[in-house]
């Protein structure tokens, strides 16, 4: 496929397949391109589910986008009649004093009900005694506390990113799919992508949600600043005398812990009966995202089991079900980067979503519609400006 075309989105993950869709809403004639047959498994968008709340402790300027994606979400299950949006509940547990070291996550509580209560967010304080009591699949000390946002839940990331491919394609939009870039040439005239089959696609701008493979195409300065890391999801089972409805029932969670770094873990309710999602989080050496290693020995799920759940979670057994490998895409604060290009202003670079960017996505897709096509979003995103990460 050789055009020309307003927009070219490369990469259509979370991000990618957001912004297509709601490019095409708007009636651009738009492009995506991505190397795999997305959904797929080899990026940041699989893996049955994705945490979603909207009292965001990472900090308030996420709390309108996830709003907005809330929305956007039910909207497009109204149109496909996919299920996409699980309103199960969230809750995070922490020490009651609520100031683990884990970066990010200090004061994590206490962020969460400002933004909450700034923003209207229905939520709850509960003790020890009431988590345990209302959610007994989690077994808190009694210096722990937790906060529980009914509204929250998990998404499913697979459906979400092909409901929104499905719903551009039927809005006009064009794909070119199983096909590398190997080449992004920006100029004021436009921007010409070079695909590793030969083709040239040529587009008035370009939005790259490339996640992992952004450094590598953007080079820099976007190579120095953008780190990519294996992630590791583990189903653990289930033991036989386990109360299905707790575990079918339970909210998902999060869990930031202990004096350390890596004290921090999250998982979901029990989809099959059988076995429930958790996974902690790595944010030590980078990662080729060409080369991830998708093997996960037994010890590396035993000592997820020994450092996380043990203790923590009622019923689950050290044996892992099944285990599936992704990749996060970080900058150094943890926050998004939204941002034109600092030498072509005509590519807007669209990632990483330093591991929390799911929740978000439908509204940034859109936000991503209204400053290509409009010149500014409705939301407000220069807190994810490239200057605060490069000095300038």
């Amino acid at each position: 496929m050789s055009g020309t075309f307003d927009i070219v989105v490369i990469g259509l993950g979370a991000m990618g397949s957001a912004a297509l869709y709601q490019l095409a809403r708007r009636g651009a004639k738009v492009v995506g391109i991505d190397q795999f047959h997305p959904p797929h498994i080899h990026g940041s968008t699989h893996g049955e589910t994705r945490i979603t709340r909207r009292g965001i402790g990472e900090g308030e300027a996420y709390v309108p986008l996830a709003k907005r994606s809330h929305e956007i979400w039910r909207e497009l299950e109204a149109e496909s009649g996919a299920a996409l949006l699980h309103e199960v509940g969230s809750i995070i547990v922490s020490e009651h004093d609520d100031n683990v070291v884990r970066p990010g996550r200090t004061g994590f509580i206490r962020r969460s009900i400002a933004a909450a209560q700034r923003y209207g967010i229905a939520h709850e304080i509960l003790s020890a005694e009431e988590i345990r009591r209302r959610f007994p699949n989690l077994t808190p000390n009694e210096d722990e506390i937790g906060y529980y946002e009914p509204g929250g839940g998990y998404l499913v990331p697979e459906s979400c990113v092909r409901v929104q491919i499905e719903a551009a394609q039927k809005l006009g939009a064009s794909l070119q799919l199983g096909q590398r870039v190997i080449g992004l040439d920006a100029s004021a005239q436009g921007v010409v992508v070079q695909l590793a089959n030969g083709t040239r696609v040529s587009a008035a701008e370009a939005v790259v949600s490339a996640g992992s493979w952004a450094p590598g195409l953007l080079g820099a300065p976007f190579a120095d600043i953008l780190k990519p890391t294996r992630q590791v999801m583990h189903w653990f089972a289930l033991d036989a005398a386990h109360d299905r409805a707790a575990w079918r029932d339970a909210p998902v969670f999060m869990w930031p812990h202990g004096d350390s770094e890596d004290g921090f873990f999250y998982g979901f309710p029990s989809l099959d009966g059988q076995s429930f999602k958790t996974a902690d989080e790595f944010y030590g050496a980078a990662s080729d995202p060409d080369h991830v290693d998708r093997d996960v020995p037994e010890s590396d799920s035993r000592r997820m089991f020994d450092a996380h759940v043990r203790g923590r979670l009622a019923h689950a057994q050290p044996k892992a079900m099944r285990t599936a490998t992704c990749i996060y895409t970080a900058t150094a604060d943890s926050a998004f980067l939204i941002d034109r290009h600092p030498l072509h202003e005509n590519v807007l670079v669209v990632s990483p979503c330093s591991g929390h960017g799911f929740k978000h996505s439908a509204a940034i897709g859109e936000s991503v519609a209204q400053w290509v096509l409009d010149g500014q979003s409705a939301i407000d995103l220069s807190a994810f400006r490239l200057g605060r990460l490069i000095g300038s």
